[in-house]
């Protein structure tokens, strides 16, 4: 009689020690971590192409940088421009209304003849006050920056003067300031009030030679034009006709 084996079938895992799952685990590891299989799908990278990008990249950034820190320092000089501006002419409203005080002082004692100062005593200390109040002006404005424009004899200069009629004069260059009606001032090398002036237009031309026929008479207008010299105008030949 033979003996029939009764003993249970035992996986070949089981005798190895290892659980299945455990071993389906390992090999999905195995199969994604072959770094064989990876260098093989991955493109290859080229360094000097990749170290080109780079540099490219560090320039742009630079290049960024400087521009901000130069904008920077651009709004900084103009912050501190403003700032410098603002103090200096911050007082120019007020200086403009404080002139008129000073040319009704000067229209004042103008107004008043040396004569008539030497032949009333009384006047004197007056004056005398008046010219001092204007000195002490004066100088308070220039502390401020503030002075006068001399235009008289000078050129004309149309950031400085302010022409209110031109005139002949035979003995002055046309352009010259010979009367000044309002002084004019500056604060700070800039035109605070322009200064209101009377220019020449220099002497007349003279005739053409070889014309010595009296046109004008004695009472000579300046500046006109002689009737000879209008041409063959609107009523040019009445003369001939009459």
């Amino acid at each position: 009689m033979q003996n029939q084996d009764t003993s249970p079938d035992f996986d070949d895992n089981e005798d190895n020690g290892q659980n299945p799952e455990d071993q389906v685990q390992a090999e999905e590891v195995s199969e994604t971590s072959d770094p064989v299989e990876q260098d093989e799908t991955s493109e290859a990278v080229d360094p000097v192409a990749r170290i080109q990008e780079l540099e490219a990249e560090l320039a742009d950034c630079n290049d960024k940088l400087m521009r901000a820190l130069a904008e920077t320092e651009n709004v900084r000089r103009r912050a501190q421009r403003d700032r410098e501006d603002a103090k200096k002419f911050a007082v120019s409203a007020f200086s403009r209304e404080i002139l008129s005080v000073a040319d009704n002082m000067s229209r004042a004692m103008a107004a008043i003849d040396e004569k008539f100062r030497e032949n009333n005593s009384e006047v004197e200390p007056l004056l005398v006050g008046l010219e001092m109040a204007e000195r002490e002006m004066m100088a308070t404005l220039e502390k401020f920056g503030i002075k006068r424009i001399d235009a008289e004899g000078s050129k004309f200069d149309h950031n400085l003067h302010e022409a209110m009629f031109e005139y002949e004069d035979k003995e002055k260059p046309a352009g010259t300031v010979t009367q000044v009606l309002e002084t004019g001032y500056t604060i700070h090398d800039r035109l605070l009030r322009p200064a209101k002036v009377g220019v020449t237009k220099g002497g007349p031309k003279q005739a053409p030679a070889g014309n010595d026929k009296k046109t004008d008479g004695e009472n000579k207008v300046e500046g006109a034009t002689p009737y000879e010299s209008q041409g063959a105008g609107p009523g040019g030949k009445i003369d001939e006709e009459l």
